[in-house]
């Protein structure tokens, strides 16, 4: 199996040399091959958010490196790694984070046209998204009028609006009840695979972890 994501001996702490000084990652490894859907499941405070944000460059380890897709994104520039999680990386995290004064559809459009997608394809792509997950009749309505479960899977959607080759995933559904959380996954699953992504989804969720492809997990800043 091709490898999409190479994590090899991440290490991030902080306050070093401070008597105060805390270790979050001590030499972390891990692989996620192309089309693979891992879970990561951790105990609170293991440090699986500060994995997550080295996955995705939105943070750099003090050692280690991070490959994506073939790159090596060790020591590349800030002008790199922004246009690295513009095209090859969707987040998605606990709380949707949706723009509440924009529409669905609007939420999922604005990152594409970030992105140089013109706003024919980008109004395309965001309905045909939204129909995927099974929301398509709530395009046009703003967050506040949608229930937790819908504005979860607009956020799904748009972490997949710029087509990226990997999916980081940060308790996605820990903030809906437990009927709510399965439909919801179920739906990110089924996008995930029609897709042939590749995902990392952290969750404390264990039935949800067993119908991944493998379970990691992580302590005292390894993973196992």
């Amino acid at each position: 199996m091709n490898e999409m994501l190479v994590l090899e001996g991440l290490r991030k702490g902080y306050n070093h040399g401070k008597p105060n000084a805390i270790t979050v990652l001590d030499g972390a490894d891990l692989t996620v091959g192309q089309g693979e859907v891992v879970a990561l499941v951790a105990p609170s405070g293991a440090g699986k958010s500060t994995l997550l944000h080295m996955a995705g460059l939105l943070d750099t380890p003090d050692a280690g490196r991070v490959v994506i897709g073939g790159t090596d994104y060790a020591g590349k520039g800030d002008r790199a790694l922004t246009e690295a999680r513009r095209r090859e990386v969707g987040f998605i995290y606990q709380f949707h984070h949706l723009l509440p004064e924009f529409t669905a559809a609007e939420n999922i459009i604005l990152p594409q046209l970030a992105a140089g997608t013109s706003r024919k394809e980008a109004e395309a792509r965001a309905i045909t998204l939204l129909e995927h997950v099974g929301i398509g009749h709530r395009a046009g309505h703003r967050p506040a009028a949608m229930s937790g479960g819908e504005q979860q899977r607009v956020a799904f959607c748009r972490a997949l609006a710029n087509r990226p080759r990997l999916l980081l995933a940060d308790e996605p559904t820990g903030n809906l009840d437990p009927g709510t959380s399965d439909r919801v996954f179920d739906a990110l699953m089924a996008l995930v695979r029609e897709t042939g992504l590749s995902a990392l989804i952290a969750t404390h969720n264990l039935e949800l972890a067993a119908r991944m492809d493998r379970v990691v997990r992580m302590e005292g800043g390894r993973l196992d």
